[in-house]
């Protein structure tokens, strides 16, 4: 069965289209044709896309990294807090998410979500291929016995990876530096050697599967765009020698402003050499960016989210900190947390852009964001629709 918007403003995910007539049945975009403008003040855009979340944490109240809960919680209680997560980042219109060092329980959920045991957003699963002592190992205190896997060859690092594919994870994450949320490492640690990088990339790849390299040094950004990876994390790190390459690559980047900048302010919940390394992170970061955004180096929405530190509906902010930090204009960070981060996920052909033909992932707004990001609030959500499903509000008669 056909639905339809009738006389609504689109913005399709690249430009305004004015008011249409939007049909979608299932999952699919049948129709958006020109039309007389029947609801004034409303509008339509794409979901919302995170290319980088964690949802590996409590929802109800965020404990996560340093703390005991994803220790000791049943890998069948973890679900359903996944379930949650994934709901309330939905209901402010986030639509796709990636979980970067994911395990086996948000690629159940995401599984079952495109199976519609749950209606739910699109919930995509990286698994994470790193060293011993490195930035993703050390999430768990050290003398913890029960651990999540870690690859200390080449061999070990291609084994993990086609573990994950049988596993259903839709990518993997790798680590060229150290970090900052992590227990007892420092952020210029070296993580694994160029031969295990190079393993897991290819191994990766002939599977068909993207390749995210959390980096914040020079050094780390430098080691991934040599080994071929798909997108870099954070790079907090990066100069302008970089910029070339990365324009003429056009390699995305996800630069989870907000979270790194509230862990270097320290305070509740923040261990006092997490906020240490955050400032050694971010120290020169926003000239670099501004610089970076102006070049032409394609940032794209990814935030680190986990319901914690940033929190649900926290996209919404991380765009406005976006447009600032790259002097973009609003329609050109929408962009960039629409339809570009589609493409940076390899989806750029089905998802991101409200047209015929793509998915039915669309939020109603009572606002016009592609002007005027201060706009794109939470109250001016009237309804998110994900899959050709209602997921939060209601949608206009």
């Amino acid at each position: 069965m056909t639905r339809v918007l009738d006389g609504i403003t689109l913005w399709n995910g690249r430009e305004e289209r004015g008011a249409v007539r939007l049909g979608w049945a299932g999952d699919r975009i049948e129709e958006a044709a020109s039309a007389d403008d029947r609801h004034p003040g409303l509008a339509v855009i794409p979901g919302l896309i995170d290319t980088h979340v964690h949802l590996d944490t409590s929802v109800l109240d965020g404990a996560g990294a340093g703390d005991s809960w994803p220790l000791v919680t049943p890998d069948a209680e973890k679900a359903v807090h996944v379930v949650a997560h994934a709901l309330r980042f939905a209901s402010f219109g986030v639509t796709t998410m990636r979980d970067l060092a994911a395990s086996p329980v948000q690629i159940a959920v995401g599984r079952a979500f495109d199976q519609g045991v749950v209606d739910g957003p699109r919930l995509l699963a990286s698994g994470p291929v790193g060293m011993t002592a490195g930035h993703g190992d050390l999430f768990t205190p050290p003398r913890f016995a029960n651990r999540p896997p870690v690859a200390d060859s080449p061999d070990e690092c291609r084994r993990l990876v086609r573990q994950w594919a049988r596993e259903g994870a839709t990518g993997i994450k790798i680590y060229t530096s150290g970090g900052i949320l992590s227990m007892g490492d420092r952020v210029g640690w070296r993580n694994q050697t160029r031969a295990e990088i190079a393993a897991t990339v290819d191994e990766a790849h002939a599977l068909r599967m993207l390749v995210a390299a959390h980096a914040h040094t020079e050094e780390g950004i430098d080691i991934a765009l040599e080994e071929g990876v798909d997108s870099l994390e954070h790079a907090t790190g990066i100069v302008p020698r970089q910029f070339d390459a990365l324009v003429a690559s056009r390699i995305p980047v996800a630069p989870t402003l907000l979270i790194n900048d509230l862990v270097a302010r320290g305070g509740d919940g923040i261990r006092p050499d997490a906020a240490a390394k955050a400032r050694e992170a971010i120290d020169g970061r926003d000239p670099a960016f501004l610089a970076a955004g102006r070049a032409g180096v394609r940032f794209v929405l990814g935030t680190d989210a986990n319901g914690r530190f940033v929190r649900h509906g926290g996209q919404l902010d991380e765009l406005r900190a976006m447009k600032t930090a790259f002097g973009w204009s609003d329609e050109r960070t929408l962009v960039a947390g629409t339809s570009d981060a589609a493409d940076a996920l390899g989806l750029g052909d089905r998802l991101g852009l409200v047209e015929p033909g793509y998915a039915a992932d669309f939020v109603v707004v009572r606002a016009r964001p592609w002007r005027d990001l201060g706009e794109l609030t939470a109250e001016s959500i009237v309804a998110v629709v994900s899959r050709g499903r209602l997921l939060a509000g209601s949608l206009p008669d």
